[in-house]
Protein backbone atom coordinates (compact mmCIF):
# COMPACT_ATOMS: atom_id res chain seq x y z
CA UNK A 1 0.00 0.00 0.00
CA UNK A 2 1.07 3.38 -0.80
CA UNK A 3 1.63 5.92 1.92
CA UNK A 4 -0.24 9.34 1.37
CA UNK A 5 -0.25 12.38 3.12
CA UNK A 6 -3.01 15.01 3.54
CA UNK A 7 -2.44 18.36 1.76
CA UNK A 8 -1.41 21.62 3.38
CA UNK A 9 0.61 20.00 5.71
CA UNK A 10 3.41 19.99 7.32
CA UNK A 11 6.50 19.61 4.85
CA UNK A 12 7.33 15.83 4.38
CA UNK A 13 10.78 14.33 5.07
CA UNK A 14 10.71 10.45 3.55
CA UNK A 15 13.92 8.53 5.05
CA UNK A 16 14.35 5.03 3.05
CA UNK A 17 16.37 2.02 4.45
CA UNK A 18 14.29 -0.68 3.55
CA UNK A 19 17.95 -2.97 3.16
CA UNK A 20 19.53 -2.02 6.75
CA UNK A 21 18.98 -4.66 9.11
CA UNK A 22 21.88 -5.70 10.52
CA UNK A 23 25.18 -4.18 12.16
CA UNK A 24 26.49 -0.88 12.15
CA UNK A 25 24.05 0.52 9.27
CA UNK A 26 21.05 -0.56 11.84
CA UNK A 27 22.86 1.16 14.46
CA UNK A 28 22.88 4.58 12.14
CA UNK A 29 19.31 4.18 11.24
CA UNK A 30 18.35 3.73 14.39
CA UNK A 31 20.36 6.43 15.65
CA UNK A 32 18.93 8.72 13.25
CA UNK A 33 14.87 7.89 13.52
CA UNK A 34 15.90 8.27 17.04
CA UNK A 35 16.94 11.83 16.62
CA UNK A 36 14.37 12.72 13.63
CA UNK A 37 11.40 11.80 16.52
CA UNK A 38 13.35 13.84 18.95
CA UNK A 39 14.15 17.15 16.75
CA UNK A 40 12.07 17.42 13.67
CA UNK A 41 8.77 15.68 13.55
CA UNK A 42 7.25 19.48 15.49
CA UNK A 43 8.11 20.80 12.11
CA UNK A 44 8.06 17.91 9.73
CA UNK A 45 6.07 15.00 8.77
CA UNK A 46 8.71 12.05 8.77
CA UNK A 47 7.80 8.66 6.92
CA UNK A 48 10.17 6.32 7.11
CA UNK A 49 10.72 3.22 4.91
CA UNK A 50 12.18 0.40 6.92
CA UNK A 51 11.97 -3.97 6.75
CA UNK A 52 10.29 -4.21 10.74
CA UNK A 53 8.37 -1.30 11.89
CA UNK A 54 9.03 -3.69 15.22
CA UNK A 55 13.29 -2.91 15.45
CA UNK A 56 12.55 0.62 16.34
CA UNK A 57 11.15 2.82 18.77
CA UNK A 58 9.55 6.06 17.27
CA UNK A 59 6.59 8.04 18.64
CA UNK A 60 6.22 10.48 15.75
CA UNK A 61 8.08 9.00 13.04
CA UNK A 62 5.21 7.53 10.81
CA UNK A 63 7.31 3.84 10.12
CA UNK A 64 6.30 1.99 6.78
CA UNK A 65 7.13 -1.72 6.84
CA UNK A 66 8.43 -3.35 3.52
CA UNK A 67 10.00 -6.63 4.30
CA UNK A 68 9.73 -7.88 1.05
CA UNK A 69 12.43 -5.58 -0.21
CA UNK A 70 14.87 -7.70 1.58
CA UNK A 71 14.12 -10.55 -0.28
CA UNK A 72 15.93 -10.61 -3.07
CA UNK A 73 18.11 -7.75 -5.07
CA UNK A 74 15.36 -8.06 -7.95
CA UNK A 75 12.68 -6.94 -5.42
CA UNK A 76 15.37 -4.54 -3.95
CA UNK A 77 15.58 -3.10 -7.51
CA UNK A 78 11.81 -2.75 -7.92
CA UNK A 79 11.36 -1.34 -4.51
CA UNK A 80 14.31 1.62 -5.41
CA UNK A 81 13.25 2.10 -8.94
CA UNK A 82 10.01 1.24 -9.49
CA UNK A 83 7.79 1.31 -6.26
CA UNK A 84 9.08 4.31 -4.32
CA UNK A 85 8.07 6.66 -7.49
CA UNK A 86 4.60 6.61 -6.91
CA UNK A 87 5.44 7.07 -3.33
CA UNK A 88 6.94 10.45 -3.55
CA UNK A 89 4.17 11.69 -6.08
CA UNK A 90 1.81 10.87 -3.28
CA UNK A 91 3.81 12.01 -0.45
CA UNK A 92 5.58 15.25 -2.46
CA UNK A 93 8.17 15.28 -0.10
CA UNK A 94 10.70 18.22 0.68
CA UNK A 95 13.84 15.91 1.41
CA UNK A 96 13.87 12.16 0.30
CA UNK A 97 16.96 10.64 2.06
CA UNK A 98 17.68 7.18 0.73
CA UNK A 99 20.14 5.80 3.61
CA UNK A 100 21.45 2.90 1.94
CA UNK A 101 23.50 3.42 -1.30
CA UNK A 102 21.30 3.21 -4.28
CA UNK A 103 19.70 6.46 -5.37
CA UNK A 104 15.75 5.86 -6.31
CA UNK A 105 13.96 7.02 -8.92
CA UNK A 106 11.77 9.25 -6.86
CA UNK A 107 10.25 13.38 -6.92
CA UNK A 108 11.31 15.55 -4.73
CA UNK A 109 12.24 19.27 -3.84
CA UNK A 110 15.47 17.83 -2.40
CA UNK A 111 16.95 14.34 -2.63
CA UNK A 112 20.39 12.82 -1.30
CA UNK A 113 21.78 9.67 -0.49
CA UNK A 114 24.13 8.16 2.31
CA UNK A 115 26.40 6.06 0.95
CA UNK A 116 27.60 3.22 3.39
CA UNK A 117 29.61 0.54 0.92
CA UNK A 118 33.45 0.74 0.45
CA UNK A 119 33.39 -2.62 -1.28
CA UNK A 120 34.33 -0.56 -4.45
CA UNK A 121 37.57 0.76 -3.53
CA UNK A 122 38.99 -2.72 -1.66
CA UNK A 123 41.40 -4.61 -3.53
CA UNK A 124 39.81 -8.29 -2.49
CA UNK A 125 42.19 -11.47 -2.29
CA UNK A 126 41.23 -14.82 -3.43
CA UNK A 127 40.30 -16.27 -0.16
CA UNK A 128 38.14 -13.43 0.64
CA UNK A 129 36.31 -13.68 -2.60
CA UNK A 130 35.81 -17.44 -1.97
CA UNK A 131 34.93 -17.19 1.49
CA UNK A 132 32.23 -14.74 0.38
CA UNK A 133 31.59 -14.75 -3.31
CA UNK A 134 28.96 -11.58 -2.55
CA UNK A 135 31.76 -9.38 -1.58
CA UNK A 136 33.45 -10.22 -4.66
CA UNK A 137 30.13 -9.07 -6.62
CA UNK A 138 30.13 -5.75 -4.27
CA UNK A 139 33.65 -5.27 -5.27
CA UNK A 140 32.62 -5.49 -9.40
CA UNK A 141 29.79 -4.03 -9.75
CA UNK A 142 28.53 -1.72 -6.60
CA UNK A 143 30.88 1.21 -8.64
CA UNK A 144 27.78 1.09 -11.42
CA UNK A 145 25.02 0.55 -8.87
CA UNK A 146 26.11 3.84 -7.28
CA UNK A 147 26.38 5.75 -10.66
CA UNK A 148 22.38 4.50 -11.42
CA UNK A 149 20.62 8.32 -10.46
CA UNK A 150 23.88 9.54 -8.40
CA UNK A 151 23.78 12.96 -10.09
CA UNK A 152 20.53 13.47 -9.57
CA UNK A 153 21.17 14.19 -5.71
CA UNK A 154 21.63 17.37 -4.15
CA UNK A 155 23.88 16.41 -2.03
CA UNK A 156 25.83 12.53 -1.85
CA UNK A 157 26.36 11.37 2.07
CA UNK A 158 29.33 9.90 3.09
CA UNK A 159 31.12 9.30 6.48
CA UNK A 160 35.14 9.38 6.02
CA UNK A 161 37.26 11.76 3.70
CA UNK A 162 39.46 8.84 1.97
CA UNK A 163 35.83 7.72 0.67
CA UNK A 164 34.80 11.52 -0.31
CA UNK A 165 37.98 11.82 -2.67
CA UNK A 166 37.04 8.15 -4.15
CA UNK A 167 33.66 9.21 -4.98
CA UNK A 168 35.21 12.61 -6.55
CA UNK A 169 37.46 10.41 -8.57
CA UNK A 170 34.73 8.17 -9.90
CA UNK A 171 31.85 10.59 -10.57
CA UNK A 172 33.02 14.03 -9.88
CA UNK A 173 30.54 15.24 -7.89
CA UNK A 174 30.25 18.88 -6.65
CA UNK A 175 28.46 18.37 -3.39
CA UNK A 176 29.87 15.43 -1.01
CA UNK A 177 28.88 15.63 2.67
CA UNK A 178 31.26 13.84 4.81
CA UNK A 179 29.22 13.41 7.76
CA UNK A 180 31.00 11.70 11.11
CA UNK A 181 28.54 10.03 13.56
CA UNK A 182 28.56 11.28 16.92
CA UNK A 183 27.63 10.03 20.60
CA UNK A 184 26.93 12.57 23.40
CA UNK A 185 29.84 14.46 24.64
CA UNK A 186 29.20 13.68 28.09
CA UNK A 187 30.49 9.98 27.22
CA UNK A 188 33.86 11.04 26.60
CA UNK A 189 34.18 12.62 29.87
CA UNK A 190 36.22 9.73 31.43
CA UNK A 191 39.60 10.63 32.99
CA UNK A 192 42.62 8.84 32.09
CA UNK A 193 46.51 9.22 31.98
CA UNK A 194 47.47 9.59 28.38
CA UNK A 195 50.99 7.91 27.41
CA UNK A 196 51.55 4.76 29.11
CA UNK A 197 49.03 2.36 30.15
CA UNK A 198 49.42 1.64 34.05
CA UNK A 199 50.34 -2.11 34.70
CA UNK A 200 47.22 -3.89 35.14
CA UNK A 201 45.87 -6.08 38.11
CA UNK A 202 47.32 -10.02 38.10
CA UNK A 203 43.94 -11.67 36.00
CA UNK A 204 43.32 -12.04 32.46
CA UNK A 205 43.50 -9.29 30.22
CA UNK A 206 39.83 -9.53 27.87
CA UNK A 207 39.51 -8.16 24.70
CA UNK A 208 35.89 -7.76 22.53
CA UNK A 209 35.70 -7.41 18.47
CA UNK A 210 32.52 -6.59 17.72
CA UNK A 211 32.09 -7.80 14.02
CA UNK A 212 29.51 -9.59 11.89
CA UNK A 213 31.97 -12.46 10.36
CA UNK A 214 32.76 -10.85 6.69
CA UNK A 215 35.48 -11.81 5.19
CA UNK A 216 37.61 -8.39 4.87
CA UNK A 217 36.76 -8.28 8.89
CA UNK A 218 39.81 -10.20 9.89
CA UNK A 219 39.20 -12.25 12.26
CA UNK A 220 42.12 -14.58 11.61
CA UNK A 221 44.39 -12.50 12.25
CA UNK A 222 43.45 -12.22 16.03
CA UNK A 223 43.56 -15.97 15.93
CA UNK A 224 46.93 -16.03 14.64
CA UNK A 225 47.94 -13.75 17.45
CA UNK A 226 46.83 -15.63 20.24
CA UNK A 227 48.92 -18.32 18.51
CA UNK A 228 51.36 -16.25 18.25
CA UNK A 229 51.28 -15.56 22.27
CA UNK A 230 50.75 -19.16 23.09
CA UNK A 231 54.31 -19.60 21.09
CA UNK A 232 55.69 -17.00 22.82
CA UNK A 233 54.58 -18.04 26.20
CA UNK A 234 52.04 -15.30 26.82
CA UNK A 235 49.37 -16.25 29.01
CA UNK A 236 46.35 -14.44 30.40
CA UNK A 237 44.61 -13.37 26.97
CA UNK A 238 41.20 -13.30 25.82
CA UNK A 239 39.76 -11.74 22.93
CA UNK A 240 35.81 -11.80 22.69
CA UNK A 241 34.35 -11.47 19.20
CA UNK A 242 30.64 -11.64 18.43
CA UNK A 243 30.55 -14.43 15.80
CA UNK A 244 28.85 -18.00 16.73
CA UNK A 245 30.18 -19.29 13.51
CA UNK A 246 27.48 -20.27 11.98
CA UNK A 247 26.59 -17.42 10.03
CA UNK A 248 28.22 -17.68 6.98
CA UNK A 249 31.11 -19.79 4.98
CA UNK A 250 33.39 -17.48 6.33
CA UNK A 251 32.00 -17.76 10.20
CA UNK A 252 32.35 -22.39 9.24
CA UNK A 253 35.58 -21.39 8.31
CA UNK A 254 37.12 -19.84 11.16
CA UNK A 255 34.88 -22.06 13.98
CA UNK A 256 36.71 -25.09 12.24
CA UNK A 257 39.78 -23.42 12.05
CA UNK A 258 40.14 -21.48 15.24
CA UNK A 259 37.41 -22.90 17.67
CA UNK A 260 40.39 -24.60 19.99
CA UNK A 261 42.86 -21.44 20.09
CA UNK A 262 43.48 -21.15 23.70
CA UNK A 263 42.13 -17.11 24.72
CA UNK A 264 39.30 -16.80 21.83
CA UNK A 265 36.22 -16.93 22.36
CA UNK A 266 32.87 -16.86 19.93
CA UNK A 267 30.10 -15.54 22.12
CA UNK A 268 27.45 -14.96 19.48
CA UNK A 269 25.87 -11.81 18.47
CA UNK A 270 24.87 -9.15 20.86
CA UNK A 271 22.23 -6.67 21.26
CA UNK A 272 23.59 -3.08 21.34
CA UNK A 273 22.54 -2.74 25.32
CA UNK A 274 24.13 -6.08 25.41
CA UNK A 275 27.49 -4.96 23.76
CA UNK A 276 27.75 -1.84 25.81
CA UNK A 277 27.54 -4.09 29.19
CA UNK A 278 30.81 -6.12 27.70
CA UNK A 279 32.11 -2.56 26.96
CA UNK A 280 31.86 -2.01 30.49
CA UNK A 281 33.71 -4.99 31.72
CA UNK A 282 36.78 -5.87 29.16
CA UNK A 283 40.07 -3.73 29.20
CA UNK A 284 40.30 -3.22 25.53
CA UNK A 285 39.04 -3.38 22.08
CA UNK A 286 41.02 -5.09 19.11
CA UNK A 287 39.84 -3.82 15.74
CA UNK A 288 41.67 -5.37 12.81
CA UNK A 289 39.15 -4.70 10.20
CA UNK A 290 40.74 -4.18 6.88
CA UNK A 291 37.74 -2.06 5.48
CA UNK A 292 34.77 0.19 7.12
CA UNK A 293 33.12 2.87 6.16
CA UNK A 294 33.83 4.69 9.58
CA UNK A 295 33.55 1.89 12.09
CA UNK A 296 31.31 3.05 14.51
CA UNK A 297 32.54 0.38 17.70
CA UNK A 298 35.51 2.04 17.56
CA UNK A 299 33.69 5.27 17.82
CA UNK A 300 31.33 3.99 20.95
CA UNK A 301 34.13 2.10 22.59
CA UNK A 302 36.16 5.59 23.04
CA UNK A 303 33.71 6.99 25.51
CA UNK A 304 34.64 4.16 28.49
CA UNK A 305 38.37 5.80 27.70
CA UNK A 306 40.17 2.50 27.67
CA UNK A 307 43.11 1.17 25.23
CA UNK A 308 42.17 0.10 21.44
CA UNK A 309 44.05 -1.91 19.20
CA UNK A 310 43.63 -0.60 15.44
CA UNK A 311 44.36 -1.71 12.21
CA UNK A 312 47.24 1.15 10.75
CA UNK A 313 45.00 2.25 8.31
CA UNK A 314 43.11 5.70 7.05
CA UNK A 315 39.31 4.88 8.06
CA UNK A 316 40.75 3.76 11.74
CA UNK A 317 43.10 6.73 11.82
CA UNK A 318 39.65 9.64 10.93
CA UNK A 319 37.15 7.55 12.95
CA UNK A 320 39.66 7.74 16.38
CA UNK A 321 41.11 10.99 15.94
CA UNK A 322 42.24 12.69 18.73
CA UNK A 323 41.67 9.82 20.49
CA UNK A 324 44.72 9.20 22.47
CA UNK A 325 44.73 5.85 24.10
CA UNK A 326 45.06 3.97 20.42
CA UNK A 327 47.59 1.45 19.51
CA UNK A 328 47.93 0.63 15.79
CA UNK A 329 49.79 -2.05 13.70
CA UNK A 330 49.78 -3.48 10.18
CA UNK A 331 45.99 -4.90 9.76
CA UNK A 332 47.71 -8.57 8.26
CA UNK A 333 50.93 -8.64 10.82
CA UNK A 334 49.75 -11.22 13.55
CA UNK A 335 53.01 -10.57 15.62
CA UNK A 336 53.13 -7.00 15.61
CA UNK A 337 49.18 -7.83 16.63
CA UNK A 338 50.61 -10.43 19.04
CA UNK A 339 53.76 -7.47 20.67
CA UNK A 340 50.42 -4.63 21.39
CA UNK A 341 48.53 -7.96 23.62
CA UNK A 342 51.65 -8.46 25.45
CA UNK A 343 52.00 -5.38 26.11
CA UNK A 344 48.37 -4.98 27.18
CA UNK A 345 48.79 -7.39 29.20
CA UNK A 346 52.12 -6.56 31.08
CA UNK A 347 50.83 -2.49 31.21
CA UNK A 348 53.86 -1.52 29.07
CA UNK A 349 51.50 -0.22 25.55
CA UNK A 350 52.50 2.78 24.48
CA UNK A 351 49.93 5.02 22.34
CA UNK A 352 49.71 6.36 18.71
CA UNK A 353 49.65 10.25 18.53
CA UNK A 354 46.34 11.60 18.23
CA UNK A 355 45.55 12.96 15.03
CA UNK A 356 42.44 13.48 12.80
CA UNK A 357 42.64 15.18 8.82
CA UNK A 358 41.60 18.68 8.03
CA UNK A 359 37.84 19.27 7.72
CA UNK A 360 36.24 20.54 4.72
CA UNK A 361 33.59 22.69 3.61
CA UNK A 362 31.06 19.82 3.48
CA UNK A 363 32.18 18.76 7.48
CA UNK A 364 29.42 17.97 9.18
CA UNK A 365 29.16 16.25 12.70
CA UNK A 366 26.00 14.50 14.03
CA UNK A 367 22.22 14.38 12.46
CA UNK A 368 21.92 18.01 13.60
CA UNK A 369 24.86 19.14 11.19
CA UNK A 370 23.59 16.79 8.85
CA UNK A 371 20.41 17.74 8.75
CA UNK A 372 20.76 21.47 9.26
CA UNK A 373 22.73 21.14 5.56
CA UNK A 374 20.02 19.32 3.98
CA UNK A 375 17.01 21.05 5.43
CA UNK A 376 18.64 24.64 4.66
CA UNK A 377 21.04 24.13 2.17
CA UNK A 378 24.57 25.91 1.81
CA UNK A 379 25.35 27.92 -0.43
CA UNK A 380 26.57 27.07 -4.24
Amino acid sequence: MIPTTAPHRRPVIVISAVNLVEGGTLSILSDCLHWVDRALTDRYEVVALVHRASMFDCKSVRLVEMPRAKRSWLLRIWHEYRLFKPISLSLQPFLWLSLHDTTPNVVAERRAVYCHNPSPFYRISLREAWHEPTLLLFNLFYKYLYRINILRNDFVIVQQQWIKREFERLFALPRIIVAHPQIPETMYQVAHTPGVLPKAPSRITRLIYPAFPRAFKNLEVLAEALLECSRRGLSGLEVQVTVDGTENRYARWLHARYAQVEGLRFIGRLSRAELFSRYEEVDAMVFPSKLETWGLPLTEFKAFGKPILAADLPYAHETIGVYDRCAYFAANDHRALADLMGDLRDGRLRYARPSTPPADRYHVTGWEGLFGVLLDGVDS
